[in-house]
């Protein structure tokens, strides 16, 4: 049974990607009547009309650019022209750093809110005010104090990627059954063997959820923000194909960052499902 619905899902899946295809196609074919020319002064002189194709790039030209790309992704022609491969490493090395960072600050902090009233109530107005504001709304202040264009995209990354993790930490570990606490109280274990050893192991699965939401927002801070401060990145080298007019490359970007961002999603799916109790 469940063979079959994934046959029948991948069966309308490739449905859907050849009608997409086929509206893209007929989306980008060249209009006009009567005779029609390629060159406009040529066509002027003929009495005819010019072609008229769109400026979008059909699929075959995008599929073009995505085996060319991707056929040599490292290569290192200077600042401006640099592989993709190179690119996206940029990125990942700047939203690895941040969300470490903010793992590093928001799961401790997390326990800590989780597991005592006193520190939610008080640090809970905070959390509502930041929470809210958009991450680039840092990168001027960040720009200004880090004077450093990658490492304020950190900082971005770091600032963004806190707050899921930081509630959803929380949350997980004040929903431990209160039970597993009475007996290792009744135990007399530790406070930090309580902590490692009970309520860590029970709230893993939701801290993981936490990890997976600000990832996935991380990954799109990061093309904003290194569209703001050029240079390096996937960001920066979709701005700079656009300043270039060059579509085809504009698109196969896009096409990266959907295929990197759901990667992404996909490792931190499966370490939820190694850390999830199954009854």
């Amino acid at each position: 049974m469940k063979a079959s619905l994934t046959l029948r899902a991948s069966m309308v899946s490739a449905l859907i990607l050849v009608v997409f295809l086929g509206a893209w196609q007929l989306a980008t074919l060249p209009t006009g009547g009567g005779a029609v020319y390629a060159d406009p002064e040529y066509a002027a002189m003929m009495g005819g009309a010019a072609t008229q194709a769109s400026s979008m790039p059909t699929p075959g030209v995008v599929g073009s650019t995505i085996l060319s790309q991707l056929s040599n992704p490292f290569y290192d022609n200077g600042p401006n022209d640099k592989g993709i491969g190179i690119q996206l490493a940029y990125s990942l090395s700047r939203v690895l750093a941040g969300f470490l960072l903010a793992a590093i600050v928001a799961v401790p902090l997390g326990f800590v809110i989780g597991m005592s009233p006193l520190m939610y109530k008080a640090l809970n107005p905070y959390i509502q005010i930041m929470k809210p504001i958009s991450p680039l709304a840092w990168m001027p202040l960040a720009l200004y104090t880090i004077k450093d264009a990658s490492l304020s995209s950190i900082f971005v990354i770091f600032i963004c990627s806190i707050w899921p993790m930081m509630i959803n930490t929380a949350h997980g570990v004040a929903s431990v059954k209160k039970d597993w606490l009475n007996v290792a109280r009744t135990l007399e274990v530790s406070a930090f063997r309580t902590a490692m050893q009970v309520i860590l192991p029970a709230a893993a699965p939701t801290i993981l959820t936490g990890m997976r939401i600000s990832m996935g927002i991380a990954w799109l801070v990061i093309v904003a923000a290194e569209m703001l401060v050029g240079g390096t990145g996937i960001g920066y080298f979709v701005w700079n194909e656009w300043n270039n007019l060059n579509l085809s490359n504009v698109i196969f970007a896009i096409f990266m960052i959907g295929a990197v961002g759901m990667l992404l999603d996909m490792v931190f799916g499966v370490l939820a499902k190694l850390v999830s109790y199954q009854e």
